[in-house]
């Protein structure tokens, strides 16, 4: 996964580190400077500010003091609770930090060869769809000898102010990482994807059942390595940061620290009276301050839980900012969680894998409207089709489909200003079965994310079998941008991008013919089908010039739904469409009957229920049932 880690503008950090031992000096990062222009994108400084390195801060510097927690951190004087709050919950994973921090024994102090120092250091992110390492030297703000953003509870550990200068680096300078997004810094250090919740929209507080659901999806991602975060809106500017009687604060992004199931009781009456509560623990990122509810750290609750099971669950009653709480009160007094996924791609693993698709793309603007990709949301029906579009296939009868649109993240610096996100979107449409080029009329939409202007829009939906068009889209027409688009399902998807309005004319077109004419056939369904006692397990065929399109078996009905589309590009509109039913037998399928559809452009009525007809070339008879189909032609090759 880090082989292909990419330097973040192509600082090496071990030939940079290298250049430094040799002429014995510490690195100075003229990329990313001591000065206010690292500081700040606008606005005039306060105090001085003075860049320290660490020796210059405490006596014994080291990464790490008597390891990583997540009570390491503290906030400092920019809006980041959300990056802190990120960082407390990669903290508490140690797989996952380990990614971040890389080779951190090579990068820790050693106090007994000080020569090797060299006042550099270099972190992973995963920014944009690849890993990147990025490179910083050690001098840090302060006020006052005292750091003045992310700061650990040891003067001396600095893993979390160095994490947060290289971040801030990415970031453009540390005032871009006021009031910004813990989905996306989670998404940053895993490469995972974040799925926000609304738990006040989801009433989770009073239905029980979508709270008990919810809390089994919550469990399961943090067993499975995941980092959580939750938060409570603040609507009003007074609202940021004020405290509740409950001791929780508004506006603020806590990290999930442990998520469990508590055993009640004591002795052997926990052991046999199965009596179970869902419980999560949360930290605060100030690192004091906590709730004063129910389970709160010097709550009575507790004697209902066996000291055995207290010490497993690390319960302290220090204001270290870590607390437990039900998750019922949590849906209650939290309105927000955001649960990022690390999708699991390695067949080789004992837990769910993924398939992911992978896909870059460019919102951009052209004065042909067959070559503008920037056609705005759906409300801008005239250009909507302009948009970039992604077919991908559900190959199981049901599956669970992930799509993550991300757009590339912007930076702010003095020179361009505060960098601003796009709204976007995307809507998937359910299409017919041999689509191969692009979309140009509305056909039935299968779901559709939220319109945001967050670096990145997530959906999680259950589809059908069948082949589906996504429409990425800025909300107004004519904004530009790059994109990146991720498709997670159960199967391969075969996810690609459609790129032509209509098939392409070749060199072999004037030998061969070329389309005169688009027809889509949408068979709906059949009645009064021959069946047996059990009723028939009939599919339907649809042919047109070599071309055919099939459905799945509909068993045990002898009225069937099939709901199943194709679309054709016919060289010999005179040769008619012809649609087959047919019954599924063990050793050979039984023919049940067919129509022949002339599919005229200028036929005005589109739906037609047609008796079935046998094979008979002369004089074919009516056989039992008719199908029901609905027919658009065109002589317009981008009409449908």
């Amino acid at each position: 996964m880090f082989s292909c880690v990419k330097p973040y503008e192509d600082q090496n950090y071990s030939s940079l580190k290298r250049a430094c031992l040799r002429k014995k000096v510490l690195f100075e990062d003229s990329h990313f400077p001591a000065t206010d222009d690292s500081l700040y994108y606008k606005g005039s400084p306060g105090p001085t500010v003075r860049w320290k390195r660490p020796k210059d801060i405490c006596e014994d510097p080291r990464l790490f003091v008597d390891g990583i927690s997540s009570h390491d951190l503290h906030q400092g004087q920019v809006g980041n609770c959300w990056f802190v709050a990120a960082c407390s919950s990669l903290a508490s994973r140690e797989s996952l930090w380990q990614k971040v921090i890389p080779d951190w024994k090579e990068q820790e102090w050693d106090p007994e060869k000080p020569d090797a120092y060299a006042g550099i250091f270099h972190f992973h992110f995963w920014r944009f769809g690849e890993w990147v390492d990025v490179v910083i030297d050690d001098r840090l703000p302060t006020v006052n000898n005292q750091l003045i953003y992310c700061h650990s509870n040891s003067r001396n550990e600095f893993w979390c102010a160095l994490v947060e200068k290289a971040y801030a680096k990415l970031a453009g300078c540390y005032q871009a990482l006021d009031g910004g997004n813990t989905a996306d810094a989670l998404v940053d250090f895993t490469g995972g994807v974040s799925e926000p919740i609304d738990l006040t929209e989801g009433d989770f507080a009073n239905d029980e059942a979508k709270r008990n659901q919810l809390f089994e999806r919550v469990l399961k991602v943090h067993s499975r390595g995941g980092l959580i975060s939750a938060s409570i809106k603040a609507v009003t500017a007074a609202d940021m940061e004020a405290r509740l009687a409950c001791g929780l604060v508004k506006g603020h992004a806590y990290a999930v620290t442990d998520v469990r199931k508590v055993r009640l009781g004591h002795g052997l009456l926990a052991f046999f009276k199965s009596e179970k509560l869902d419980m999560i623990r949360l930290r605060n990122p100030w690192g004091e301050r906590e709730w004063n509810g129910p389970w709160s750290d010097t709550s009575e609750e507790w004697q209902k839980v066996s000291k055995s099971e207290r010490e497993k669950m690390g319960v302290t009653v220090q204001d270290d900012g870590e607390f437990w709480m039900t998750f019922e009160d949590m849906c209650r007094y939290f309105t927000d969680i955001i649960k990022c996924r690390l999708l699991n791609t390695s067949y080789l693993s004992i837990h769910k894998t993924w398939e992911e698709a992978r896909l870059r793309g460019a919102w951009t603007r052209h004065e042909d409207p067959r070559q503008n990709r920037s056609g705005g949301c759906i409300n801008h029906k005239d250009t909507f089709f302009q948009n970039p579009q992604y077919i991908f296939e559900v190959r199981k009868p049901e599956d669970e489909v992930l799509v993550c649109l991300q757009q590339q993240p912007k930076r702010s610096t003095r020179q361009e200003g505060k960098g601003e996100n796009l709204a976007i979107g995307f809507d998937i449409y359910k299409v017919e079965e041999n689509r191969q080029y692009r979309m140009h009329s509305l056909q039935h939409k299968a779901a559709s994310s939220i319109y945001i202007n967050s670096r990145s829009v997530f959906l999680r939906t259950d589809q059908p079998e069948g082949r589906y068009v996504i429409i990425p889209t800025t909300f107004e027409p004519g904004h530009t941008g790059e994109f990146l688009l991720r498709v997670f399902t159960d199967v391969p998807s075969n996810c690609r991008e459609l790129r032509h309005d209509e098939p392409p004319r070749t060199c072999w077109s004037s030998l061969c013919g070329y389309p005169q004419q688009v027809t889509q056939v949408h068979v709906l369904g059949a009645a009064g089908l021959k069946d047996s006692q059990t009723g028939a397990n009939s599919y339907v065929i649809i042919k047109c010039e070599g071309d055919k399109v099939r459905s799945t078996v509909q068993k045990g009905t002898s009225t069937p739904e099939y709901n199943v589309k194709g679309v054709f590009y016919r060289k010999k509109p005179s040769q008619p469409i012809t649609v087959q039913i047919w019954n599924q037998r063990v050793l050979k399928d039984e023919f049940l009957g067919q129509v022949h559809l002339k599919a005229d452009p200028d036929d005005l009525q589109a739906l037609h229920t047609l008796h079935l007809r046998d094979r008979s070339s002369r004089q074919p008879s009516d056989l039992p049932g008719t199908v029901a189909v609905h027919v658009l032609s065109s002589a317009s090759l981008t009409a449908i």
